[in-house]
């Protein structure tokens, strides 16, 4: 034996045990960095329900995949793009110029693809006695020039408005498609999300509030008629109900590896199947 080596059953045994403790550990890192993972943030009305069921599907055939997926509004999405935090963007809107000239000033470039289109319902609680409103009604209602029931043929009693916050692209869409840009009455209560609306109008006699197709089913509350129309597949296809718009996924341009990948699921037919299933209406 060498000077200075010792023999094997000389080692002590805690070294060794720690040797091993610290390769499984690396081997157990090693596998989770190499795991594919795709980040997605923003739009509630698409990541509430319709991305998390896509992302499940995704991966029942991608088993290494796994998904971070925040639904915390539209402008939540563009940001974390800009600060390169997300590989997708969830959106019920269009990006807003300030946010294209904040995504170029990083050399970067929005890209948008339409993955649903969705119709913005207006919804009552289901004890209301009224069955329709006319556009100029909507607007009237939401900008608090009324503020009764009694004053469009319902029961009297203090309309309570109920939108969604700031952060939301159906917040935006909503101001633009029924309100001719005009701000919300300064009563109207803000809530987080489609599925918080519902349930604050299925509580309340008098309330009222909008939200995207896949959120109209739940119980205590009613889709209005807008104008004669309600929004039907047909009628979001055709784009005849006025609350009508397109949902997209942005990414930092082209889509391209496994962000490419996830959209091209969400295009598929299983992926637009999943699309009409949850609510929304299909792109093709």
């Amino acid at each position: 034996m060498m000077p200075g080596f010792l023999a094997p059953s000389q080692y002590s045994i805690e070294p060794m045990k720690t040797l091993i403790a610290i390769a499984a550990f690396l081997a157990v890192s090693a596998a989770f960095a190499g795991a594919d993972q795709l980040v997605i943030k923003g739009s509630d009305t698409l990541g509430a329900k319709l991305v998390p069921q896509l992302a499940e599907a995704y991966k029942s055939e991608n088993p290494g995949t796994s998904f971070n997926i925040a639904a915390e509004g539209s402008s939540t999405g563009f940001a974390a793009l800009i600060d390169q935090a997300a590989n997708i963007g969830m959106a019920s809107r269009r990006a807003k110029p300030t946010e294209i000239s904040a995504a170029l000033a990083k050399g970067l470039d929005l890209r948008p693809t339409i993955v649903a289109w969705d119709g913005i319902a207006v919804v009552i609680n289901s004890a209301n006695t009224v069955k329709a409103l006319t556009r100029k009604q909507v607007e009237q209602i939401f900008t608090g020039d009324i503020t009764d029931w009694s004053a469009v043929g319902g029961q009297p009693g203090k309309i309570s408005i109920y939108t969604r916050n700031t952060a939301s692209g159906t917040y935006a869409d909503f101001k633009e498609l029924a309100m001719s840009k005009r701000d919300y009455a300064g009563s109207a209560q803000k809530m987080a999300g489609n599925e918080q609306i519902v349930s604050e109008v299925a509580k309340n006699p008098t309330g009222v509030g909008y939200v995207g197709l896949a959120y109209t089913k739940a119980p205590g509350i009613m889709v209005v008629a807008v104008d004669g129309k309600t929004p039907t597949q047909a009628d979001v296809r055709d784009k005849t109900y006025p609350y009508s718009r397109p949902t997209f996924y942005y990414t930092n341009g082209s889509p391209a590896g496994l962000t490419k990948s996830f959209v091209d699921f969400t295009l598929s037919p299983k992926g637009q199947k999943i699309v009409e299933q949850v609510g929304f209406v299909p792109v093709k």
